[in-house]
């Protein structure tokens, strides 16, 4: 594993580590211990700038190496620029949140959790070669924005902003691999740089133009784009350190990432080149217009963070026009828009993160958001005001600050895309130009206004529910640096243009220059009475003045108290209550409450499918030369099993009912016993031993079983379903043990089970080997269930502890009680027969690797052990001598699994890779020592846990 890859996951494991730290390190603010990790990043990424500089840095560890699936990060130019922003500005977020939220102490722990998981996705997304590892980032990111805009998760409109901001983007993300699916179809590879380089190949594909739509839809999703903006404005339900975080450096700038990342894929064709311009542009000028109108501050840095997000995408579009070009001198032209674009995302990121942070403070001193409340806070608050003065002058591109430079490239751009001779190109162009003028002029405008409502103006302290006063120091530091950082970027900008802009060039336009050659991109604050600096007069000018017709007005547009009809937002919520009506109304057609409908559902579908194929397709054929001869056992062992299993249906009570089931298991385990196969009669005897108690303990909770007579309809329907599907699957089973056209996989196994895994049981190396990861994928499965069984029994516990407690309840509750044994020679047997099983169970725990036994059948085994001492001594006694949390062991046997898979990266094997050796040991002499008894160890803690949750649940139940 590579100090890249430790980048990555540093961030996962302070997440993790925060959360398990429950009650410890209370006193301490956790913020404190978050610090260091954005810190550790960022010293990290400027560590390897030099570097970046010669050449891109690339590690790749194994993951799935069979389907081309391997964690591969790259670090260029583009992905240093994007990790430092998420690093830099991801350390001054957590230092202004420690002062911010000091107050919320008891919700720090999570914060500061979901903070840096989404840390570490967006570092996952921007460094990540691999599309189906940067999807999986991808949608981490849609997860933790979720968990950390619906923070306040008491309040609706939070859990109004994360839903829709998760449906949003989820549904770009499945958009997005659709495309990527038809990347791989294309060029038979995952890998970004790989389909780079078949470009010339693929770009005249038949899929090219549906997978570039796919992937834009990925990118318009999450960075905010028209019409897929609407999510953006909720999202500021979220505390101002994550709004000022997600929308300056990471979420809604990985779909800017991401589409300057394909670029070199996608500018082959003219539809790229179109719908990033056109759809940035219509962006950048609804975000301006939408800005205006706002009278909450943080709502207009929302709507102002989607009209800089389009002007940023229309520069990468314009910037694609390159890749349309055949001659370099052309195309060196056209990519001066790609710089632009890089270089107004640092300055967007440094502007954008301050003002949030500044319109935080508003918020905090003065205990209010709103415009309408607002003024006169100059002569209150004189820093925040010169911070907002730099910001906001910043974003309205005034001089002497990055913004104004970055806005002058926008003006080159749009001016000299009108020189491309495509589709009378010309003309466009004009447009082009006048409505991203336009829109620049709304850019000042809502950024004066910004300025002049919050700080200018007359004070109103009767309308505030706080006395406005300075911000204490802790609060002023980082948006003070981003202040600081915005003004030098303006004076110095040939360092960010060096160290920034030109490398991440030389990744988004790799076949523009000849081999060898570097992008120098030349920025300067005078560069003569050029057309772009009158524009930026006329634009000041005439926002100057519309500013101040805003004011004289009572900062009330047209139009301003009329609710629109139609609106994209009303579209979402009516499209979605629309779909919650319709599915309501066709669920309820099948889902009666009904259980027996519900299998006949399952079966009946079970048996059309599968029998539709049996008979339709020459896959199945029956063929009994090769079996061995059916032995006198193994007849009496079935027919007893038959006579068990006919007889449930006809038992008159449920106790019969179990024991006849129970039989069934029984025999099933006899004939694994003839038929030589020992692990699997173990886990089967077990597994039968633990169901039968888990239904008496159900069957406990049933109202008494009432004697009708059921109509013969009924037996008949239950009687042809059961027969139809015991049909197929004996036929299924004995067609699949007939079909000889390929070689078994089980020739494999046992070829290759001890030279590959150094096991001699070849069902255990099956299960922790070569199929470790379906195991621990059903251990995680068994795990969610036994808490959802958990938290349903807890719900419903918890709603009768609110019914008041009548006598009939008391006595209710008096005859429930747990009965008390006094058979004495149960309990003198059980704690030799307890002993002896566990000893067995960890016995079989370490001989499985070799042996029969294993994880799952020692953990069944332990759990079993329990349960007769729960029989023999009662419920109450486990307390006692086992106070263990079993919910909590599942979660340790869950975490060593996962973290033997992880561990075989620090090897640079794929996921899941088991290592074994022999040693010799004192005492024991040469000893074979295996990884994957440690990954069998949190199977069977996991067993453990699983099994005794359910049944301790299920048994306290009252």
């Amino acid at each position: 594993m590579s100090l890249l890859h430790v980048a990555v996951f540093i961030p996962f494991i302070f997440s993790a580590g925060l959360l398990a730290s429950r009650k410890l390190l209370e006193q301490l603010h956790r913020g404190w211990l978050t610090l260091p990790v954005p810190l550790m990043l960022f010293v990290f990424f400027l560590w390897h700038m030099p570097q970046i500089q010669e050449a891109p840095i690339i590690h790749s560890m194994s993951w799935l190496p069979s389907l081309g699936i391997n964690m591969t990060l790259y670090l260029d130019g583009l992905s240093m620029l994007f990790s430092l922003l998420i690093s830099g500005i991801g350390l001054l977020v957590v230092l202004y949140s420690i002062f911010y939220l000091e107050e919320e102490k008891a919700a720090q722990r999570r914060f500061y959790a979901y903070l840096l998981m989404f840390m570490g996705a967006m570092l996952g997304v921007v460094l990540s070669d691999n599309l189906f590892v940067l999807y999986g980032f991808w949608e981490l990111t849609s997860i933790a924005s979720f968990l950390l805009i619906a923070f306040w998760f008491q309040r609706d409109r939070s859990q109004y902003g994360a839903l829709k901001s998760m449906l949003i983007t989820v549904f770009g993300g499945l958009a997005m691999f659709a495309g990527f699916i038809l990347l791989y179809v294309m060029t038979d590879t995952f890998s970004v740089r790989e389909i780079i380089a078949q470009v010339d190949v693929i770009k005249d594909h038949s899929l090219m133009v549906p997978a570039l739509i796919l992937v834009l839809l990925g990118a318009f999703t999450k960075s905010a784009q028209f019409p897929f903006h609407i999510w953006l404005p909720d999202a500021m339900e979220a505390p101002t350190p994550v709004s000022s975080y997600l929308h300056s450096a990471t979420m809604v700038k990985a779909g800017l990432y991401l589409v300057a990342r394909l670029s070199p894929v996608f500018a082959m064709r003219s539809e790229w080149f179109w719908i990033v311009s056109i759809g940035g542009l219509v962006t950048l000028l609804y975000g301006s217009l939408k800005a205006v109108r706002q009278t909450d501050l943080k709502a207009l840095l929302a709507y102002s963070t989607i009209s800089q997000l389009g002007l940023i995408m229309c520069l990468l579009g314009l910037g694609s026009a390159a890749g349309l070009q055949t001659e370099t001198a052309v195309s060196l032209f056209f990519a001066q828009a790609t710089a632009a674009a890089l270089f107004h995302l640092v300055n967007h990121a440094v502007f954008k993160g301050a003002l949030f942070m500044v319109v935080g403070i508003v918020d905090h001193e003065t205990g209010t958001r709103d415009l309408r409340k607002l003024g006169g806070l100059i002569s209150f608050m004189p820093v925040t005001f010169s911070i907002a003065v730099i910001g906001a002058f910043s974003m309205a591109g005034l001089p002497p600050f990055g913004g104004f430079l970055s806005k002058e490239m926008f003006f080159t751009s749009v001016l000299n895309i009108r020189e491309m001779n495509m589709w009378s190109f010309e003309s466009w162009g004009v447009l082009i130009s006048v409505v991203a003028w336009i829109a620049s002029v709304f850019t000042f405008m809502y950024s004066m206004v910004l300025l002049v409502r919050t700080f200018g103006g007359k004070h109103q302290p009767e309308l505030l529910p706080k006395k406005p006063h300075e911000a204490p120091v802790g609060l002023l530091i980082s948006p003070t640096i981003l202040a600081g950082l915005a003004l030098a970027i303006g004076l110095f900008p040939a360092l960010p243009a060096a160290w920034l802009v030109e490398p991440a060039m030389n990744a988004i336009h790799p076949s523009v220059l000849a081999a060898g050659e570097q992008f120098d991109i030349y920025i300067r604050m005078w560069h003569g009475w050029t057309t772009e600096l009158f524009m930026t007069i006329a634009l000041i000018v005439l926002g100057t003045i519309l500013v101040y017709v805003y004011k004289m007005r009572g900062w009330k547009l047209p139009g301003s108290g009329e609710k629109a009809r139609f609106t994209l937002n009303r579209l979402y919520d009516k499209t979605l209550q629309g779909s919650e009506y319709a599915s309501e109304k066709l669920t309820s057609l099948y889902m009666t409450g009904s259980i027996r409908r519900y299998l006949i559902y399952i079966f009946l579908f079970f048996v059309i499918a599968l029998g539709t194929t049996m008979l339709r397709l020459p896959v199945f054929n029956l063929d009994f030369s090769a079996n061995a001869p059916v032995t006198g056992y193994e007849i009496a062992a079935v027919i007893v099993l038959a006579l068990a299993a006919l007889a449930v249906p006809f038992s008159q009570n449920r106790m019969a009912s179990i024991l006849l089931t129970g039989a069934v298991g029984y025999m099933v385990t006899l004939l694994f016993v003839l038929l030589r196969a020992p692990d699997l009669a173990l886990t089967q005897l077990i597994v039968e031993t633990v169901s039968v108690v888990l239904f008496l303990l159900c069957f406990k909770h049933l109202p008494k079983l009432k004697k009708e007579a059921v109509k013969i309809p009924f037996k008949l329907t239950n009687a042809i379903i059961a027969a139809a599907v015991g049909v197929v699957v004996t036929f299924i089973a004995l067609g699949v043990g007939s079909n000889k056209e390929f070689t078994p996989i089980s020739t494999f196994f046992m070829e290759e089970s001890y030279n590959l895994a150094g096991g001699k049981n070849m069902v255990n190396v099956i299960l922790v080997d070569f199929r470790g990861f379906d195991t621990m994928l059903e251990v995680i499965v068994l795990g969610i269930a036994s808490l959802g069984i958990y938290a349903m029994a807890t719900l419903r516990l918890g709603d009768q502890a609110k019914q008041p407690l009548s006598g009939n309840h008391l006595s209710n509750l008096a005859l429930r009680r747990e009965p008390k044994t006094n058979d004495v020679i149960l309990m003198t047997t059980a704690r030799v027969v307890i002993f002896i099983i566990v000893l067995f169970s960890i016995n079989l725990f370490f001989a499985g690797h070799n042996a029969p036994g294993g994880g799952f059948i020692g953990g069944l085994l332990t759990a079993a052990a329990i349960i007769l001492f729960v029989i023999s001594f009662g419920m109450d006694a486990v307390g006692r001598v086992l106070p263990f949390n079993y919910r909590i062991m599942t979660g340790i046997g869950l975490l060593i699994a996962v973290l033997t898979g992880v561990g075989a990266f620090l090897f640079n094997a794929p996921f899941l890779s088991h290592s074994f050796d022999y040693f010799t040991l004192p005492i024991l002499g040469e000893t074979e020592l295996a990884t994957a008894v440690i990954f069998d160890l949190g199977v069977y803690l996991a067993v453990i846990g699983v099994t005794l949750t359910i049944i301790l649940t299920v048994g306290r139940e009252r």
